[in-house]
């Protein structure tokens, strides 16, 4: 089973993420110290699209980028991810930067023993039903599960679970539809 985001994750993305994972390993930062940081970036990123345009510009200096680099994130990340992303400028991997954050989340949830997953309910769930919900998945999928609620009206009633790439439609919706097809 593999992660939706693992189709869009290039494999340079996944030998940095992997890089970032030994950095984890070896103990200079931890797994959630590296993701915050990297989460950091991301939602800096994703707020300036000038950031980003200025980072891929092949036109803009090594040196220039590295200066940018070092007077946005200086007070918001560790030197280690600071350097980290001054390596993405000189080899021109910046563009890759969302793929390496999800695929060393994604090592890091395997590492972890987690598995993400979504809910859609039609209702609002009780925490009393989340809880046993999760407790159920934990048990089917040997994993620790973090479960990703949300609420959709239009499938009526029941839940969609999705797990990867697998997803367990047992919403009202889908039954009436498989139901009208069988009928014709």
């Amino acid at each position: 089973m593999k992660n939706n985001t693992d189709k869009q994750i290039s494999t340079s993305a996944k030998n940095y993420a992997d890089s970032l994972v030994q950095v984890g390993k070896d103990g200079v930062m931890s797994y959630d110290a590296i993701l915050n940081d990297l989460n950091t970036i991301k939602e800096i990123t994703a707020s300036s699209d000038e950031l980003v345009k200025v980072m891929e510009n092949p036109a803009i200096s090594i040196n220039s980028k590295n200066e940018i680099i070092d007077s946005v994130f200086s007070n918001q990340i560790s030197d280690k991810i600071i350097n980290f992303l001054k390596i993405l400028i000189d080899k021109k991997r910046f563009n890759e930067l969302n793929q390496i954050i999800s695929a060393y989340s994604n090592e890091v949830d395997n590492i972890s023993n987690i598995k993400r997953v979504e809910v859609i309910s039609a209702v609002e769930i009780t925490d009393d039903r989340k809880q046993r919900l999760i407790e159920k998945l934990q048990n089917k999928l040997q994993k620790n599960v973090i479960v990703n609620l949300a609420t959709d009206n239009e499938i009526i009633g029941g839940l969609v679970i999705k797990i990867d790439d697998d997803v367990i439609d047992n919403s009202l919706k889908n039954k009436l539809e498989n139901l009208s097809k069988n009928i014709i």
